[in-house]
């Protein structure tokens, strides 16, 4: 645990001229106010606020001030590589109202609050983001203008060594950053990549997240490329995925394990797939956020669309990898890298808790490559699948229990509204296939 101490010796022995003060606005966007470090008593007591009023789906038409409250533990000292950021520090902060209480909006607090609920049950959860992502050449308009000359495919080295050399900086960059770093690798499209982001509980997972994404941004963009998390950028090749490893602790052990159970599977993680699987379409919403996310999730490509589950098959929604023991984890391989990690988190962790203390049964695995089925075979093993759009994926969202539950009911009437809000706009522009398509009509 650091202290307000060790954060102003370290201000002071690596000459932090500034402090980033950071923190997620409920649809995931990361936001910033930049301080002087002379400010960091002001900063350490709590006595920085701002106007929440313009926030998204903070305090729309009301003026109150919020306080940012700093988690101590997230004091970072920005790489040298960054040379906009040169002697620039963050700390993650969750956000509170006047009085000093937890704001009722703040996504970061909120996932607390549904950790709390969790341990007393004596549960906790872990995750491991697998996270996929683009490197494009834009112009000046954020068109992307790469020409794909890319010819390497999964697991190859990339042809162009400045590609190397920038997936070298990003883990470098998230080692100095505390970010605990398994693998990374091209991935099947051309100029995509994955990094698998180590296991951490849930809070730290959400915070390496975000930093995750706003460090392979900004060394993209440090050598002249967009590093893209956007679902589904280009038509006709795979879209970019994120694969969550998630495992539960009972009393600080495996919950998920049990070598006496089919499968080696534990009752508790029957139950949490059992869950996953029957409330999934209520939390889709929050695990695919973005109107781009549905044109990923369609089985042409790989995307898991098919709400099922697997020991050993990858197109299966759940997927149960091979380790067992402390190493047993389900893997959900539906969402994508548009999420706010705080809400999805929040979201994944009460679904299985929900599974665990109702006893939800998950229905047979599925061993059979889905991709390969029918549509027939699919409508007589009654397989559903997830949501075609945005606008199927929030109207049940907007009956989902167990997401009105992980988020409480000030983040999901906001996070309801402000989706709603972005399909409406999205319904009523005229894209260029339209135009194509039907102009001369």
């Amino acid at each position: 645990m650091r202290t307000a101490k060790d954060i102003k010796n370290l201000i002071k022995e690596n000459h932090i001229n500034s402090v980033y003060l950071q923190f997620t606005d409920i649809v995931g966007k990361v936001k910033n106010i930049l301080l002087p470090a002379e400010r960091i008593d002001e900063i350490l007591n709590n006595e920085i606020t701002f106007d929440g009023s313009s926030i998204t789906g903070f305090r729309k038409n009301e003026t109150m001030d919020l306080i940012f409250y700093p988690d101590l533990d997230t004091f970072l000292i920005y790489p040298f590589k960054f040379s906009s950021l040169k002697n620039t520090a963050r700390l993650i902060c969750d956000i509170h109202n006047s009085d000093g209480t937890p704001f009722k909006g703040c996504p970061r607090s909120n996932l607390k609050r549904a950790i709390a609920n969790a341990q007393k049950y004596n549960y906790t959860m872990n995750i491991g983001p697998e996270a996929e992502f683009f490197l494009f050449k834009t112009d000046d308009e954020n068109n992307i203008i790469s020409n794909f000359k890319d010819s390497v495919g999964y697991y190859d080295l990339n042809s162009d060594e400045n590609l190397e050399e920038i997936l070298n900086q990003i883990i470098t960059a998230l080692k100095e950053m505390d970010c605990n770093i398994e693998a990374v690798h091209h991935e099947a499209a051309p100029l995509q990549h994955e990094v698998d982001l180590g296991y951490d509980n849930i809070l730290k997972a959400a915070d390496n997240f975000a930093t995750f994404k706003f460090t392979v941004k900004k060394i993209a963009a440090y050598y002249g490329l967009k590093a893209s998390f956007m679902p589904k950028p280009i038509y006709g090749i795979n879209g970019s995925g994120l694969h969550l490893n998630i495992s539960l602790s009972l009393n600080g052990k495996n919950a998920l394990s049990d070598a006496t159970k089919s499968y080696m599977l534990s009752d508790a993680a029957m139950y949490s797939v059992g869950s996953l699987l029957k409330n999934i379409l209520g939390i889709t919403a929050v695990l695919n956020p973005t109107v781009n996310s549905y044109k990923r999730l369609v089985k042409d490509y790989e995307a898991p669309v098919y709400l099922a589950w697997s020991i050993i098959n990858r197109s299966a929604l759940i997927r149960i990898p091979s380790e067992r023991g402390e190493g047993m984890r389900i893997e959900l391989r539906s969402p994508d890298g548009c999420i706010n990690p705080y809400l999805a988190f929040a979201v994944i962790l009460q679904t299985c808790m929900d599974g665990i203390k109702n006893k939800t049964d998950p229905p047979k695995p599925i061993e059979k490559n889905l991709f390969q089925l029918s549509n027939n075979e699919i409508k007589m093993r009654r397989i559903k699948s997830l949501p075609e759009n945005l606008k199927e994926a929030l109207d049940y969202f907007e009956k989902s229990m167990v997401s009105r539950a992980a988020l409480g009911e000030y983040i999901f009437e906001e996070f309801l509204k402000q989706k709603r809000y972005e399909w409406n706009e999205y319904r009523k522009r005229v894209s260029s296939w339209e135009i194509k398509q039907y102009l001369d009509d």
